[in-house]
């Protein structure tokens, strides 16, 4: 065999399983520190992306798309969108998720904005009383992200971990080019809180 299909198919190997670690990674990150809370309530709370323009960005609006597919219809939900001002558009994060989850997609459901926080720590202490009534609490972004930010919820609120439950945000296939980029990223992310992730 020619040595130029020999390293096609070993780039092949390489690339498929790359993109199967991805995958496995990030359905784990989507499905650690939840719990099978039920009750007719629910929080989907919305983590904001940042967004120089006046419009959604590609992350944010794939994370309202998460989020509404996250809210169970059979609950009386709520939409919780977070995230302040970070660009010199003046607009808050929340207001231009809220913005594309009501003016484009059409969600017709009790919105509510927090739009003091800056960072992801900000975004679960400013929203847990707003969501501490709620039976279920969804945390939707990204999958590395949302994880971080259910870990944050164990550090600032512990009696609510139970009620953590899982959102729509990992779907086989999705956003496949990417995978891996966003895998190696997510573990930077969690960096922070891996202690955290092997004492649960």
């Amino acid at each position: 065999m020619r040595r130029g299909p020999i390293v096609a198919l070993a780039g092949a190997s390489v690339l498929a399983a790359a993109l199967a670690w991805s995958e496995w990674l990030n359905r784990r990150w989507s499905r650690s520190l939840v719990a099978d809370a039920a009750g007719p309530t629910q929080a989907v709370v919305v983590l904001g992306f940042r967004n120089p323009g006046a419009a959604a960005n590609v992350v944010n609006r794939w994370r309202v798309r998460a989020a509404l597919r996250s809210i169970d219809p059979s609950a009386r939900a709520r939409l919780v969108l977070s995230g302040g001002v970070t660009t010199t558009s003046g607009r808050s994060e929340a207001r231009v998720l809220a913005d594309h989850a009501v003016g484009v997609l059409g969600y017709d459901g009790p919105v509510v904005l927090e739009e003091e926080s800056r960072t992801t720590w900000e975004n679960v202490a400013r929203v847990l009383p707003l969501v501490e009534d709620a039976d279920r609490i969804t945390f939707v972004s990204q999958p590395a992200h949302a994880l971080k930010a259910r870990v944050y919820v164990a550090r600032q609120r512990p009696d609510l971990v139970g009620r953590l439950t899982r959102g729509a945000d990992h779907r086989w296939g999705e956003w496949l080019p990417l995978k891996p980029a966003l895998a190696a990223y997510g573990l930077w992310t969690l960096r922070g809180v891996r202690r955290d992730l092997r004492r649960r």
